[in-house]
């Protein structure tokens, strides 16, 4: 791919081969496309169902197979080059969705039969009704690629969970020392928040609305009153795999996709949360980092190898995060029946699929490029025998001894103890040999409850 380096968006330039998926499905081109697909769509969908009259009154034959196939191949065959013959009509017509409409009048009226239904392009319809259908079909697309990229991630952490399961280290809580846990379970306690949020996102339903400059089928009910359009409408939005929205204004309100960038943004916070303790964990040498031999840390510092994956992530789903709250914000209001505050607002959906597709890209990165450190992680459990006291003390209540709690904390608190000392506080309890063998037999490494049955 050739980069553009004069162009503002990094998406389009630094990071464009990391989300060629996500450009292709929103990118201006693509938007032209949708536009182009739909109106020739609804041309076929006029010709085939319908003998609408044209203004001399004579009903139109019925469109022949050879017509059909015609426009079926134009359609097939759009390109580049088309994308450019409209943007190139959009500066006569300073619209950009009648620059299509006159790009498809142009290639119909170059043929005699096809000439007869040029009148049936656009028919009835507002500029509205086809950026709302070809935007819910973009983000219809957008959503699949996001969900499908979100899984991957998913399967990642569920199969680290799995191999570190096992693997005992020291929680904290307030930044302190606090019972331990596994790597593993807190891995799925990250997958199991993604799978909530997954199931959310794909029970989104896209919206989408075909009913004129107001919303009420004005120009569809005066030409044919005999013609149930909302349902007839309905049938051709919902052959795009979209649900049609029927009460409506010039514009379909968008609440959909607030609720779809809703999502996304809780997904993107899930991420966020992992990558900042992934990072804490590294520092920590919780976490040792796969070296990249060619790989520079720091310009200055040659020892250095620096959690960069995740601090990207948690960059790039920050700016997808003020995006969605924008959207939020401004897509599901507007002044009366229409204002087009929204429509210069919505060419921006992508970059918020975009930052955050490509920090999950960072995140998986990250993910791969790290192992426990276990040597580390030990050492940090043994330093830190005070984290038992939790189940002292808890024994000590269940045997009936007064004052547990304040025991142990004249014990421990703002202190350290070690191995020895838990010992003898163990052996001098007066608690029955059973629960004393118990906390005899207990380390900080075997204190996980059942963080790995979990």
């Amino acid at each position: 791919m050739k980069y553009e380096h004069n162009n503002i968006s990094p998406l389009d330039s630094r990071y464009a081969n990391k989300i060629l998926d996500i450009r292709d499905c929103f990118s201006e081109h693509a938007l032209i496309k949708e536009r182009f697909n739909i109106e020739i769509d609804w041309l076929i969908y006029l010709c085939s169902k319908y003998n609408l009259k044209s203004k001399n009154s004579k009903k139109l034959p019925k469109i022949s197979n050879e017509s059909l196939k015609k426009l079926a191949k134009f359609k097939h065959n759009f390109s580049d080059r088309d994308v450019l013959k409209i943007k190139k009509i959009e500066k006569t017509t300073n619209h950009d969705v009648k620059a299509v409409e006159y790009f498809i009048r142009d290639f119909c009226l170059k043929d005699k039969a096809l000439s007869k239904y040029t009148n049936l392009i656009h028919f009835g319809l507002t500029s509205e009704d086809i950026n709302s259908l070809a935007y819910a079909v973009m983000i219809k697309n957008g959503i699949k690629i996001h969900l499908n990229k979100i899984n991957i991630f998913n399967k990642t952490i569920k199969k680290l969970s799995k191999s570190w399961i096992n693997v005992s280290f020291l929680s904290r809580t307030h930044g302190q020392a606090a019972s331990p846990s596994t790597l593993g379970k807190e891995m799925k306690v990250f997958s199991s928040r993604l799978d909530r949020e997954i199931s959310l996102l794909k029970s989104i339903k896209p919206m989408a609305k075909f009913s004129g400059a107001t919303g009420n089928y004005h120009t569809f009910q005066l030409v044919n009153d005999k013609i149930d359009w909302p349902k007839f409408n309905k049938n051709f939005i919902n052959s795009f795999g979209v649900e049609q929205n029927q009460y409506t204004t010039q514009i379909e309100p968008h609440d959909w996709i607030c609720e779809t960038v809703q999502t996304i943004t809780r997904i993107n916070n899930i991420l966020i949360d992992l990558s900042q303790d992934m990072w804490m964990y590294i520092s920590n040498d919780i976490f040792a980092l796969k070296i990249n031999i060619n790989e520079v840390g720091s310009s200055t510092m040659p020892h250095k190898v620096n959690p960069i994956d995740f601090e990207n992530a948690e960059g790039n789903f920050g700016l997808s995060n003020a995006i969605n709250d924008f959207f939020t914000n401004k897509l599901s209001k507007s002044r009366l029946q229409r204002d087009l505050s929204d429509s210069t607002v919505l060419r921006n959906i992508g970059l918020s699929f975009g930052y955050s597709q490509l920090a999950i890209g960072s995140i998986l990165n990250g993910m791969n490029k790290v192992n426990p450190n276990k040597d580390s992680i030990e050492k940090e459990l043994n330093n830190n025998w005070e984290v038992l006291t939790e189940a002292v003390q808890t024994i000590m209540r269940y045997e009936g001894i007064d004052n547990a709690y304040e025991q142990l904390k004249s014990l421990s608190r703002g202190k350290k103890l070690d191995k020895s000392s838990y010992i003898l506080f163990i052996t001098n309890l007066s608690i029955s040999d059973e629960s004393k063998e118990k906390l005899l037999k207990l380390t900080p490494s075997k204190y996980i409850g059942i963080a790995n049955k979990l």
